[in-house]
């Protein structure tokens, strides 16, 4: 049977998994989710994952989520992956573990927090929530001079083996790309001194070209959508508190 992934693509996570999949020649079902619609909460779908989350997958008999679990999985299941992934050296995995751990106490929270409280939270039935996103804001900006400073300090290309990317790169790129549904200059605002992760965002397009653009073509029109929708005015129109919100607590 062929591997099934549900996935919703306004789901950074979601697009990784793809991403990954499309890169590496795995055959694969996509089974969409639609978030905004509630389809993670159908029972059906919580027989997959109890959790009512994307991504996850199915694979004969395997049920799995957590994306990455998933990433980790599909490394070692299918054959034909490029080592460097995920590498059969323990201590090179181990490094790459403990980037992915790192990713979701720091810049999922960063990352996510921003856009879901500062744009998405209306589309979704929440109100947006400034001082929330003030908050994540400091998390994020703390997090990208950490892959710079931790990661990247050197010349480079991509985080753990330097040469090559591993589904770390994949995954903490995904959930930077999420920036976009902010606009252009808000992304940019928040970037802009980030000169080696706008780099490294880059190497991981390349490396994964042309699959990275194609799963995000998504985002990029949601975005455009969202720049032209009340729901998003209020960041614009509340920057003053913003300010005040983060000036104290930098």
């Amino acid at each position: 049977m062929k591997l099934r992934v549900y996935v919703d693509r306004m789901s950074q996570p979601s697009r990784a998994i793809l991403i990954f999949c499309k890169t590496n020649g795995i055959d694969f079902e996509e089974v969409k989710v639609n978030l905004a619609k509630g389809e993670h909460r159908r029972p059906e779908f919580k027989d997959i994952n109890p959790m009512n989350q994307v991504p996850a997958v199915v694979d004969g008999k395997l049920k799995l989520f957590e994306s990455h679990a998933i990433l980790r999985y599909l490394s070692c299941a299918y054959p034909g992956i490029s080592d460097n992934w995920y590498p059969a050296d323990l201590s090179k995995r181990a490094k790459i573990d403990s980037v992915l751990d790192w990713h979701h106490s720091n810049l999922r929270r960063g990352a996510a927090g921003l856009v879901f409280n500062s744009v998405l939270a209306p589309a979704l039935g929440y109100p947006l929530n400034l001082e929330a996103a003030a908050d994540a804001e400091k998390i994020l900006i703390y997090s990208l001079s950490k892959i710079e400073s931790v990661w990247l300090r050197g010349n480079e290309k991509f985080l753990v083996d330097g040469l090559q990317p591993s589904i770390a790169d994949l995954s903490l790129v995904c959930e930077i790309m999420q920036l976009e549904v902010l606009g252009l200059s808000e992304r940019d605002r928040i970037l802009g001194s980030f000169t080696k992760v706008q780099k490294w965002i880059e190497n991981v397009k390349h490396s994964t070209y042309p699959h990275f653009e194609e799963v995000h073509a998504l985002l990029y029109r949601a975005a455009e959508k969202f720049q032209g929708k009340e729901a998003v005015k209020p960041l614009h129109g509340l920057e003053s508190k913003r300010k005040e919100y983060l000036k104290p607590k930098l």
